[in-house]
């Protein structure tokens, strides 16, 4: 049976790594999957997936706009897919979440989201606020502060490396931008600004 699964975390916890993993498990078994990623993340180069240690894949690419069951029904009429897979998911937006959650149920393909769960903030993405609603399945991508705790919250810093407690909750950046911190060192760092909201 077709479900949807959130693969979550922060920063650098190897949830690419993990997607393009599974992706070539199924096709080493002669399974036809498909990958998409936010338009707006290049990083990997446009149209890509790529993880920090060195492995990446094409990818088809989603923007806000876009209707992802329309899509992806399209593309299901052409053949079969085992399953699809969707790299930086917290870009998604609510009607988005949904429609996966449909390709799942209507159309009986499995959806594997991978992403953030949080901003540097410490306020969910709202991709991630409706996969936490709506997934059958969630699975927290672990990785550590430099404590050696779990981390669980993200700072992001200026170009100085001052942590920055404000601005646009989307800033494309990898580790010149970004932290990964457990909540009592983002705390710390953040000077506890957000205590009170």
């Amino acid at each position: 049976m077709a479900k949807l699964y959130f693969h979550y975390s922060t920063m650098n916890a190897g949830k690419s790594t993990l997607l393009l993993q599974a992706s070539h498990n199924y096709r080493e078994r002669g399974m036809n999957t498909h990958l998409l990623t936010a338009a707006l993340d290049d990083r990997a180069g446009p149209a890509r997936i790529g993880s920090r240690i060195g492995i990446g894949a094409e990818a088809d690419t989603f923007t806000v706009d876009d209707d992802l069951f329309a899509r992806l029904d399209a593309l299901l009429a052409t053949g079969p897919l085992a399953c699809i897979f969707v790299d930086e998911a917290q870009f998604l937006t609510e009607p988005q979440v949904w429609q996966l959650a449909r390709v799942v149920d209507d159309l009986g393909v499995p959806v594997m989201c991978y992403g953030l769960r949080v901003d540097f903030r410490g306020h969910l993405f709202p991709g991630s606020a409706t996969l936490l609603a709506l997934a059958d399945e969630m699975r927290e991508v672990r990785t550590i502060c430099h404590c050696g705790k779990k981390a669980t919250m993200v700072v992001r810093r200026d170009a100085q490396g001052n942590v920055v407690t404000d601005g646009a909750q989307i800033q494309i950046g990898g580790n010149e931008t970004y932290q990964s911190l457990c909540r009592r060192h983002w705390r710390e760092a953040t000077g506890d600004t957000f205590r009170n909201v």
